[in-house]
């Protein structure tokens, strides 16, 4: 019965092990998430888009970025699925600003020099920010449909030109969560469930085999029975009491009997 029990373990254990690998492999063509042709009169995305990951810029004096998610504020992207979030711009300068694009990547929390994706790159036609005003430029993306679910640090940064001088600002780096996409059922999810059924119910057929076990060496052996019967007088006693005060006692009650 053990050995059943530790093969059938072994089994699902390597089932669950596979259904890990299989979903972590991703393509390699998807790893770069493509947006959408259509633009408004701002933007226009494509893959004729510049690359801009490559290049690093310091922001100018007396602009702010800030970000906003208007229809996620918790930040849960389900892979996959666009998420939309808006870059806030604050001109405080004395130039003009010439918005180029917006680009954004994906890392691990804990070190941000492992790069996980790098997503699509926004570019922006005719966009300005006066001096003294202020803007908002919306931003696309869509993490990997492959991407397994749990925390990642988003990175997102802005370009714009100031008298054909190019810089950038970190609008966002924080904490996204990301989710199996489908809502929160899914295989992995139900696989997940009826393995940790699967492992209750072994472990209580295991139990209860050896509380059996158990009870049945503790069992107590049954009582030896005792016989009772009537009492004999022995002639060798008799004699050994002739003349002592016992003897005259049993001879008294004798004479009284009769």
């Amino acid at each position: 019965m053990e050995i059943r029990v530790f093969c059938v373990l072994a089994l699902l254990l390597f089932s669950s092990s596979f259904l890990q690998v299989a979903r972590g492999q991703s393509d390699p063509a998807a790893e770069v998430v493509e947006g959408t042709e259509e633009a408004g009169d701002l933007g226009i995305v494509g893959d004729d888009v510049q690359d801009f990951s490559s290049e690093s810029y310091t922001p100018a004096a007396g602009v702010e970025t800030v970000c906003v998610f208007p229809k996620n504020p918790s930040k849960v992207v389900a892979a996959g699925e666009e998420c939309e979030l808006l870059v806030g711009m604050k001109n405080d300068g004395e130039s003009h600003l010439n918005i180029i694009a917006i680009q954004a990547s994906v890392h691990l929390p804990f070190d941000h020099r492992y790069l996980v994706q790098n997503l699509s790159v926004q570019a922006f036609n005719n966009a300005t920010v006066p001096p003294s005003a202020q803007a908002t430029f919306p931003y696309i993306f869509a993490v990997s449909k492959f991407m397994q679910p749990g925390s990642f640090d988003l990175v997102g940064t802005i370009i714009y030109e100031i008298d054909q001088n190019a810089y950038q600002n970190v609008f966002y780096n924080g904490t996204i969560e990301v989710t199996e996409p489908g809502g929160l059922l899914s295989v992995e999810s139900v696989f997940l469930f009826c393995l940790a059924v699967a492992l209750l119910g072994l472990l209580g057929f295991w139990i209860r085999g050896q509380i059996q076990n158990l009870s049945k060496k503790t069992k107590r052996a049954p009582k030896a029975k005792v016989e009772v019967g009537t009492a004999t007088t022995d002639a060798s006693t008799d004699e050994w009491l002739q003349g002592t005060a016992y003897s005259q006692s049993q001879a008294n009650k004798l004479k009284k009997k009769k």
